[in-house]
């Protein structure tokens, strides 16, 4: 079996877990926690399946935040379990809740990871192929934004472990300088666009302005 079936395998699981768990909320079986347990579940599971399927579902913000909701659930449940005398059914509910909440936490943490291409749209993958083109003929790349009292200048350098933006703004207020570093060149695209207003395009504008002043200077 290979880990990619077993992935899909789990999650198939997970889906029958949280079916099983809504028929026994309809057949009266569940608690007044059990609404929650299962939009809850609903949630992750579809956070799981994304992240096995390595596609993008709903937005990668909310799925660390739901990762650590899962964590101090399942601390609490087991502080509860432990300290308070329960009924039989609220304490299996808590307790496969808790058990089964474990995998999916650790899960859910990793897909909320931006720094994915699965996050990239496809202008931003097409984007980050046209700058890995330009770093591998090229390394460092710069470029400026300027809008109105505003300038922008970034400077992009392809590591060995993924690549390097470093990022000076300058305004009336001052200046501030700092660096980000990334794995994938489509975390790059989204990054500039968002935070500095730098496109590729900067980066091929200032390339052939460099290349029209070295011409000059031949002359």
């Amino acid at each position: 079996m290979t880990l990619d079936r077993a992935y899909r395998l789990l999650a198939a699981f997970y889906s029958l877990i949280l079916i099983i768990g809504v028929i026994a909320l309809i057949a009266g079986g569940g608690t007044l926690f059990a609404p929650v347990y299962l939009v809850l579940g609903a949630l992750a599971v579809i956070g799981l399946w994304g992240y096995i399927l390595k596609r993008r579902f709903m937005n990668p913000r909310m799925w660390r935040p739901l990762a650590g909701v899962l964590a101090v659930g399942i601390v609490i449940q087991l502080f509860v379990m432990l300290t308070t005398p329960l009924s039989s059914v609220l304490l299996t509910w808590m307790l496969t809740s808790s058990i089964f909440a474990v995998l999916l936490a650790i899960m859910l943490y990793h897909y909320g990871e931006r720094d994915q291409p699965l996050w990239a749209s496809e202008e931003e993958r097409a984007a980050a192929r046209q700058l890995d083109a330009m770093l591998t003929g090229e390394s460092p790349l710069t470029a400026v934004h300027r809008e109105k009292d505003r300038e922008n200048s970034v400077k992009v350098t392809k590591l060995n472990g993924g690549y390097q933006a470093s990022v000076t703004r300058r305004s009336q207020e001052g200046q501030e300088r700092f660096e980000e570093q990334f794995r994938y060149s489509e975390t790059l695209v989204f990054f500039l666009e968002k935070f500095t207003s730098v496109t590729v395009n900067d980066f091929k504008n200032t390339a052939l302005i460099s290349n029209a002043d070295d011409e000059r200077v031949r002359i």
